[in-house]
């Protein structure tokens, strides 16, 4: 596995065994014992992940995460740390950091960010240009269903849009936050919001994400 990925990977799993199976997380209406199997099922079950993106596949999903929701929290987590078998695509160093380091970095602030004691984490700046760097990528997929033009500015005045239209909201933030504003975790990011004050509440409240 590669640096980023694996270090998220390993974040992620000391987080939700600290946190404990029944703690609550920033994905609604799961607890973490419910993100672990997500995270599992994902990796080991492609038969059933699918239905993270098909509707189709949905009833399968639901069913086979509730089958490993169901089993020993200590065994998830192992399976988390351990990672993905060696015949899974997320086995391969690439398809790993282009398909985990995003995914478990929001992951880990889902679990984080939910407790009441959390505190900032400041990220190195290599991996705030890697989260940029994705982020510019997939900025119209994620903003696809923002209601308003939505441009997202770095501090340093790099810029992406994540939306064409008017009226126009700028969020500004370090690359992790606005990571996690792009990616429906809006309440959580520690963001700043420039535009018309009805504009800004349509937002905050969009279903934003992939």
């Amino acid at each position: 596995m590669s640096t980023h990925a694996k270090r998220e990977r390993l974040l992620l799993a000391d987080l939700l065994e600290a946190a404990g199976p029944e703690a609550r997380t920033l994905c609604e209406g799961w607890a973490c014992r419910d993100l672990a199997a997500h995270v599992v099922v994902r990796e080991r079950r492609p038969d059933a992940a699918g239905g993270l993106v098909l509707s189709v596949l949905k009833e399968r999903l639901e069913r086979v995460m509730a089958e490993y929701a169901a089993k020993p929290y200590e065994e998830l987590i192992q399976l988390i740390r351990t990672g993905p078998p060696k015949m899974s695509p997320y086995a391969l160093k690439p398809i790993d950091e282009a398909a985990n380091a995003v995914e478990f970095y929001v992951h880990a602030e889902d679990v984080r960010r939910a407790q009441p004691d959390w505190s900032p984490r400041e990220l190195d700046p290599v991996f705030s240009d890697v989260l940029w760097s994705r982020l510019e990528r997939m900025a119209r997929l994620t903003g696809r269903r923002s209601p308003v033009g939505l441009v997202l500015r770095r501090p340093d005045g790099r810029t992406a849009v994540a939306r064409k239209g008017a009226p126009v909201v700028t969020v500004t933030g370090e690359p992790g936050e606005l990571t996690l504003f792009c990616f429906g975790r809006q309440a959580a990011a520690q963001i700043d919001l420039e535009g018309e004050k009805p504009a800004i509440a349509a937002l905050t409240t969009a279903k934003l994400g992939l």
